[in-house]
Formats: structure tokens, sequence, C-alpha cells
């Protein structure tokens, strides 16, 4: 384990790891200014190895490459939890905007998962944790599910029908609605494919746009000036779309008029894979609870603006719904981790079961992952 070098300060104040005789030699050498011992002269510094903090991600680890987050094959039906929270150190030129498209997120999932570190200037070599686990939310398996609070999509296939047959599932990052053009809830299907659409704006939306002084055309024809992007998947929803974009960096937040927004590349995968009458279910699920080789998980995301539910009696419920689904009523739930994580909505899945595991500790063991620098992935795309 690589030794940790500290201060004067921190050798000052950290002084009683060392045994009593070093101490006292040790102070008599700079008191008397002599060289009592080799090495320990009037001007050399003291270096003591200190294990290393074990609520950090060490930032000596090897670095891994980094898991495939959009395809998860082979999951089987009860499956609950996909993926892996992972975590990188952020080079100079880094920004969220740029480190969630990478790694397959959108930028306010990046944000509440790093509450403590500047989007924009992370500053290089902070650790920055990347939210690819994630509990899946209470709705059928089969075709699409988008859940609003996490603004993600799922979208789950089988190979043939059966309910012990195993699934594949996809998981993109979304915009969504933004507050007074909420994306509505409920179950409808895929109805219509279409590639190049023309934007056909609504009144109110070019009534908004005019107020501004942005006025905008009866129609948007296809281009880089359409905002509905090259793909684009009608819903049994009036009015209401999955589609392309020509401003990606609006992925992962609230600023759509209601209709679901992807990163180009997502969208182009998907409507190859989605048919026409592909179920699709809209639910609002702020926490989630699932269990992955007998833990529970608890995930917790900032809920809508307009949703008044208690974010505390939501997780409590789902908590109990989990226990029940695993026929472990009796199980002990550490509360205090419980309370932190609601409090916290980071939107990274934190095991609850009474263990005594600090958060920090859980988040330290995450799989340390190489930062690929930009000119590099750009020239991948």
């Amino acid at each position: 384990m690589p030794a940790a070098r500290i201060s004067y300060t921190e050798r000052v104040t950290g002084i009683s790891r060392l045994s009593s005789i070093a101490f006292a030699v040790i102070i008599l050498a700079a008191l008397s200014g002599c060289s009592l011992l080799p090495g320990y002269g009037p001007t050399t510094s003291v270096e003591i190895a200190l294990p290393r903090d074990p609520s950090a991600p060490d930032p000596d680890a090897p670095r891994l490459a980094p898991l495939g987050t959009r395809y998860f094959a082979a999951v089987a039906p009860t499956a609950e939890v996909l993926g892996a929270t992972q975590v990188l150190f952020a080079r100079h030129e880094n920004t969220f905007s740029e480190l969630a498209r990478r790694h397959n997120l959108g930028y306010q999932e990046l944000r509440d998962a790093n509450p403590a570190v500047d989007p924009w200037l992370p500053g290089a070599g902070s650790p920055v944790f990347l939210p690819t686990m994630s509990v899946m939310p209470d709705a059928p398996r089969d075709g699409i599910v988008i859940n609003l609070p996490s603004m993600r999509l799922l979208y789950g296939t089988r190979e043939s029908t059966g309910p012990d047959v195993p699934l594949t599932v996809s998981s993109y990052p979304i915009g969504i609605g933004r507050e007074g053009w909420a994306t509505p809830l409920g179950a409808t299907k895929v109805i219509q494919k279409v590639v190049d659409p023309a934007w056909y704006p609504p009144k109110s939306i070019r009534a908004e746009h005019a107020e501004l002084g942005d006025p905008l055309p009866s129609v948007v024809p296809a281009g880089p000036d359409n905002p509905l992007g090259r793909h684009m998947l009608q819903l049994a929803l009036p009015g209401y779309l999955i589609h392309g974009t020509n401003k990606p960096a609006g992925v992962g937040l609230r600023v759509s008029h209601g209709c679901i927004r992807m990163y180009p590349e997502d969208i182009e995968t998907l409507f190859e894979r989605v048919p026409r009458q592909t179920p699709v279910r809209i639910v609002n699920q702020p926490a989630l609870a699932g269990w992955r080789d007998g833990e529970l998980y608890l995930e917790v995301h900032a809920p809508l603006a307009e949703d008044e539910r208690d974010l505390a009696d939501e997780a409590e419920r789902v908590i109990a719904a989990a226990l029940v689904r695993a026929g472990r009523e009796t199980a002990k739930i550490d509360q205090a981790v419980v309370t932190r994580v609601v409090a916290e909505r980071r939107g990274i899945p934190f095991p609850v079961l009474a263990q005594n595991l600090k958060l920090e500790a859980y988040l330290a063991r995450s799989r340390v992952v190489q930062n690929i620098d930009t000119a590099t992935v750009t020239a991948s795309r």
C-alpha cells in the first residue's frame, strides 16, 4: 500500500502514531540542532508512512477499462439492479457535459452523484463518481420504461416469450419536459418511426417563442436547426415523441416541452431496434429499492418539482416492499444510512442492510477506470 506524505503540521498532530521512544529522540534532535541519528539533521524533513484514507478512492489504483453501460445481456427476469458504480480521476480539461456523454450519463446525473465537484472545473486529479449502477423501476420489463426522476430510458427485449427467458436491457440517459411542460405519465406505445422528421411546432410553443422575441415558422424542415434531430419515435400520446436533438447538452435535464430527448447516437441505435407497437411506460419513481447478491440497495433521486410526495416516506415504502418481495421482513435496516441517502439524493444505489458501512467507504471501493482524453474519444466516434 503506497505511503502518504504528510506536512510538518500533520507530523505534529499525528505524533501519537510514533512510539514514545522515537518521539523523544526526534524532539531532542530538533531542539538541539544536532544530527543525533543518521539523516536527521536540522534541515531534514521527517516522513511518516500512514495508511491510505479508506474513505476515498485510491489515486494509485490501476486504471481499468470502463464497464459497458448501454447494453446488459442475459438479464434474469428477477434481476433488480444493473451495472456498477465507477470512479475516474479528472483531467484539467474535463467538464461534466463531456464526461456525461462519454459514459452514457446525463448532465444532472453526474452533478447529483458529485455534489462537491465543480461541473465546469472539476480539478485535475479530483475523483468523479460515475453513477452507472441503477435499480430498475417497478414496471414490466418488456418494452420501453421511462423513469422521469432518474431521467433514464430502459428498453427490454427477449429472444422468445416466457416468464423465465432472460432479457437484453438497454439503458440511456434522457432529457424530459420542464416544469409547466411536464412529460405525461402512463402507458402508451410507439406508433410511428421517422428519419429526418420535419417539426411542426404547436401554437402554444410558437406563442412562447414569439413572446421571447424568437418567432418560429410553422414548419422547421429536417437539418441542423431541427430540434428533433435525425430520428423520431412517435408515441400514441398525441404530441409526444422520443427523438434526438441538435442540442445534446440538454440530455439529462428538464428542458423540453414534454418530449423525451436522447443523444443523437443513442436514438439512432434505439430507432433501429424498436418496432412499431412497442409498449412504452412512463413512471415517476424517485426512490427505488432492489436486491442483488443478498444485498438491498436504495437509490434516491431528487423528485420532480411538482411532486408533493414525502421522499422519506416513499423510501420507506419501497424498502418495505422489497423486504416483502424477498421474504425478509425481519431484516434490519440501517436507518441512519437511509436518512442520509434520502437527504443527499445522489442517484447512486447504496446498501442499506445494517452492517456499519460508511457511505464514503462504500464509494471508495468503486471500480477505478481510465479517463481517456477528449481527443481520443472524439476521433473514435
